[in-house]
């Protein structure tokens, strides 16, 4: 897909004055060159297209930290495969785990560990739709293409799903994992820049195809500023007939410290969603309040991870005056600080993973519960939302960088946020 590479590059003051004081030339110093943002793909394919950079020019004198790129793979159903950042004292600092490009190329190959485009969750921060986390059931084998099939029953109406995950243990059931946009390629892509802004807007078009409820057009819009990264995913129903739908993503938010202790993280939850064990994750259909467990992690300053894997999901979120659901983590090895702000009233749910081994906390903002349509959930809205033939649903998560020794406990969000 050919995406051509704009910069615009605002127009720069004089570079210097003339001025004469007493008879004696004196040169005030230059004015700072002018951010700006660029937008290109000259990148290596990942998934038979391009990747994207979305870039600007750091600003301001260094005290505070901004944003400079986002890394796109529209190949892969947009996966926001890394943003970096300026960091005081650290310079530029990738803010996601993720390979080199180079190394993702071989990995997302669709190879016999990513038929399904199942390596996409492994790394960076992938896009979710038409359902986010698990769907479990009885699994059968299609004698065709030998795929793992779990069924998704809505409504009396039943679709065959791909099971495309199993957990690590011999004999580990199978299941559906994060939707199907995790290799989609996209049908259209552009991208834009101006003063200090880039964005990338990219459209697939995702027929059921036997395997779900109706036809989707699913547009994403991932927006690079100095203070803010925007992703925003806009879902419309192609089809002739009602569907459930449910979006989310997977971003893996590095320490740059490099050091799971150091992190403290805020998520405003009283409940989590139990499951049978750490290896499957399958709800079991109840709701346990966090107050006074290793997963109370409602202090405003954040609260340490335990020492053992966190792969959980928290609802009953808990939303500020604008509708919001403000989580944030903290590295206090970094004085670095990550705010992600669901801005969607449709997000019900936020799984966090965080192996006691790795220096990432994946921080998921999701529509949907675990399972969505499990018989364990007993009826109960498990934040699945329908959508009539022509209607639309839009997901959308902004992240903001702050630093905890500087951050004011409660302090107004930034004005995008409003």
């Amino acid at each position: 897909m050919n995406v051509l590479k704009r910069t615009v590059l605002a127009g720069l003051l004089p570079v210097a004055l003339i001025g004469w004081n007493l008879g004696c030339q004196s040169r005030p110093s230059a004015p700072p060159p002018t951010p700006t943002a660029t937008a290109s793909a000259n990148l290596p394919d990942v998934g038979g297209q391009k990747a994207i950079e979305l870039r600007r020019l750091q600003s301001g004198v260094g005290a505070t930290p901004e944003f400079l790129s986002v890394t796109l793979l529209p190949g892969r159903g947009m996966n926001v495969f890394q943003i970096t950042a300026y960091l005081p004292g650290r310079g530029e600092v990738p803010l996601l785990a993720s390979p080199s490009l180079e190394a993702a190329t071989k990995f997302l190959n669709g190879g016999p560990d990513d038929r399904q485009g199942d390596k996409s969750f492994s790394m960076g921060g992938a896009l979710l739709f038409p359902f986010a986390n698990r769907i479990v059931g009885p699994v059968t084998v299609d004698k065709k293409t030998g795929e793992h099939i779990v069924a998704a029953v809505w409504h009396g109406r039943s679709v065959p799903i791909v099971a495309n995950w199993h957990g690590a243990e011999p004999g580990a059931p199978w299941c559906a994992m994060h939707g199907q946009m995790l290799a989609a390629k996209a049908d259209n892509v552009s991208v834009k820049s101006d003063f200090d802004t880039a964005a990338a807007i990219a459209d697939y078009n995702l027929p059921a195809n036997g395997h779900w409820f109706s036809d989707n057009e699913v547009q994403v819009t991932i927006a690079l500023e100095r203070d803010t990264v925007t992703a925003t995913m806009t879902a419309t129903n192609r089809g002739d007939t009602s569907e459930p739908v449910g979006m989310g993503w997977h971003p893996y938010f590095q320490m740059p410290s490099g050091t799971r202790a150091n992190a403290r993280l805020h998520v405003p939850a009283t409940m989590r969603a139990e499951v049978n064990n750490g290896a499957d994750v399958f709800p079991t259909g109840k709701l346990a309040p966090v107050m006074g467990t290793d997963y109370d992690f409602n202090a405003l300053e954040g609260a340490p991870l335990p020492d053992h894997l966190v792969d959980d999901s928290f609802v009953d979120l808990e939303r500020n005056a604008q509708g919001n659901v403000v989580s944030e983590l903290r590295d206090l090895g970094a004085n670095y600080g990550m705010r992600v702000t669901a801005m969607s009233p449709n997000i019900r749910a936020i799984q966090v993973y965080s192996p006691v081994d790795k220096s990432f906390v994946a921080l998921e903002p999701q529509f949907n519960y675990n399972d969505p349509f499990g018989s364990e959930w007993h009826g109960a809205d498990t934040g699945m939302v329908t959508l009539a033939p022509g209607e639309s649903a839009t997901w959308k998560v902004q992240l903001q960088l702050f630093q905890p020794a500087n951050d004011m406990v409660g302090q107004a969000p930034h004005p995008s946020f409003q």
